[in-house]
């Protein structure tokens, strides 16, 4: 740290503010941990609960209510002042918020596959010569800019 400048300080005023940073910069350091801890789980709560909001429909109760335990729980150790009870409860909403994710993707995974069992042409129906008429439509062809090539050719 340097401070220069028209300061009406003395040196000795000065290099004791010099120290006092200095010695207090490892307090400093972990302060600012734990400020950026609780904004991660103040994140992680609301991104979490959204989640669960747009998606209620897709998610069985088996899924979401541990889900919102650990949100619960987090909410609980973020009023307190215990930071490691903070990183345990977002630890735990981490965890049980990944099932949740895998749980929304099997139910994608099972609503994709729905319409190809009522009727609709698989993957198997292709590769016996049948096409799709979503094939039809794509026509492979490369793009050539003619003024672009004769002045190439000069």
């Amino acid at each position: 740290m340097q401070i220069t400048g028209g300061s009406a300080l003395g040196k000795d005023d000065i290099d004791k503010m010099v120290k006092e940073a200095e010695a207090h910069a490892e307090e400093d350091r972990k302060r600012r941990e734990a400020v950026e801890l609780r904004n991660e789980a103040d994140n992680l709560v609301f991104r979490t609960e959204k989640l669960l909001s747009e998606n209620a429909d897709k998610i069985n109760d088996d899924v979401k209510k541990p889900v919102e335990e650990a949100i619960a729980e987090l909410k609980t150790a973020l009023e307190g002042e215990d930071n490691d009870a903070v990183k345990a409860a977002v630890e735990k909403l981490n965890t049980t918020s990944a099932q949740l994710g895998q749980a929304m993707y099997a139910a994608a995974q099972a609503a994709q596959q729905a319409p190809s069992e009522a009727g609709e042409p698989s993957e198997h129906a292709e590769s016996n010569g049948e096409s799709s008429t979503a094939d039809d439509d794509v026509v492979d062809a490369e793009i050539v800019d003619d003024d672009q090539t004769s002045s190439d050719a000069r």
